[in-house]
């Protein structure tokens, strides 16, 4: 294993903190700190399991990737149905929408963990995610899960670079949060729109563009691009096959937003905090 010399001791007390656990349920969503933190986990040798939320909410490919990894890292992998989408407070989607997920989830993976004998429940939030609005950490500590990558000292691009170098394919993966972070606060979240935001992005993804986001707004979609992207996008064929597309899928307008894509943008525009 040749891991570059400032990220290689924090892998090393990453692996020491995980050996210290002895055993643990891993929320496991397939995205990039969560598959290199069950990498970590096969690499301490201790007894992981990991098990992946699944609703509406989710990615389909999320799940798939998580799946693949998984199984190619030997870790004993387990699906379960999470209910949040059948909360009122979740659909609603107030500013701490993402506390009734993660108290769904986190509470189930409690007790999976009690029952069968596993120490501890971990997640794969990283110190970066610290400097975000982050109300699910309120659930984490709420059922005692703790976050290895944070107690480690390892950011995002730490975990990339740590990817990278044990050959994970999610080195680069762009980040996939859960298809509610597509809804403003305040707009109501239904499992119809879940699914047409997702069914929208993939149509996206298909024509060849990358990290994207299609926000929802009621009857309007705003598309989200990186900068680079826009262009192709303004190209007449392009932007008619677009506009056609998410008209049939139900939505009335068809918006881009020309500051291009940035991951938080909503949570920025509703709380002020600096998005990296």
């Amino acid at each position: 294993m040749n891991t570059g010399c400032s990220t290689a001791p924090k892998l090393s007390l990453l692996i020491d903190i995980l050996k210290e656990m002895q055993s643990a349920v891993i929320a496991y969503s397939g995205g990039v700190d969560s598959t290199f933190l069950l990498k970590a986990s096969a690499l301490s040798g201790i007894r992981t399991l990991a098990v992946t939320g699944v609703s509406p909410a989710m990615p389909e490919q999320d799940l798939l990737d998580a799946g693949k990894a998984a199984h190619l890292m030997g870790i004993s992998h387990r699906v379960i149905e999470t209910s949040e989408v059948d909360s009122d407070d979740f659909r609603k989607n107030p500013p701490d929408r993402c506390y009734y997920c993660k108290s769904e989830l986190f509470g189930r993976l409690k007790g999976i963990a009690e029952s069968e004998g596993y120490r501890h429940v971990i997640d794969g939030s990283n110190l970066d995610d610290l400097d975000d609005w982050r109300p699910g950490r309120r659930a984490a500590s709420e059922n005692n899960v703790r976050s290895p990558l944070t107690e480690a000292g390892l950011r995002k691009k730490d975990i990339r670079s740590l990817s990278r170098e044990l050959d994970l394919p999610t080195w680069d993966k762009p980040s996939s949060p859960c298809l509610s972070s597509r809804f403003p606060y305040g707009e109501p979240i239904t499992v119809d729109a879940l699914r047409r935001v997702e069914s929208a992005e993939k149509f996206l993804r298909s024509l060849g563009f990358g990290e994207l986001r299609v926000r929802h707004h009621g009857d309007t979609a705003r598309v989200e691009l990186r900068e680079e992207e826009i262009p192709e996008m303004l190209k007449p064929e392009i932007r008619m096959l677009v506009t056609e597309k998410l008209r049939a899928l139900g939505y009335h307008f068809v918006t881009l937003d020309l500051e291009g894509f940035r991951s938080g943008k909503l949570n920025v525009r509703k709380t002020g905090l600096k998005v990296k």
